[in-house]
């Protein structure tokens, strides 16, 4: 049973910095990809960043580019989400999955197991 657990969310200012950290359990993941995304109240889940687990490719959505970035720590089965100049429009929960396969992709459905998730909120 693969388990996903974030942690590192909390309230942040606009402009400020917070590090997720999504630590996986149940197996050894040295292929396939993670993936972090985030769902506002009202909104659907939407693809953030993604990186496979062998040579660490990565792909981030428009949002994020150039302020987050997705690392991972294959040691320690661990994925990390360094997220910088935060804007109000981040606001949301984020959470972490895993996927089968090395492919990057940006659908929810692609992704086979899930975290619970972790929230994250930048005030103005």
């Amino acid at each position: 049973q693969v388990q996903l657990v974030e942690s590192g969310g909390g309230l942040v200012q606009a402009g400020g910095s917070l590090r997720l950290s999504c630590a996986a359990s149940g197996r050894t993941f040295s292929s396939g990809a993670m993936a972090w995304f985030r769902q506002a109240p009202g909104k659907e889940r939407e693809f953030v960043c993604a990186i496979a687990w062998s040579g660490g490719r990565t792909k981030y959505a428009d949002s994020v580019k150039g302020r987050f970035t997705i690392s991972r720590d294959n040691a320690k089965n661990t994925v990390y989400l360094q997220m910088n100049s935060l804007k109000p429009e981040d606001t949301a929960v984020y959470y972490c999955a895993a996927a089968n396969t090395i492919v990057l992709l940006t659908p929810p459905t692609a992704y086979d197991y899930w975290g619970q998730g972790t929230q994250v909120t930048v005030s103005s």
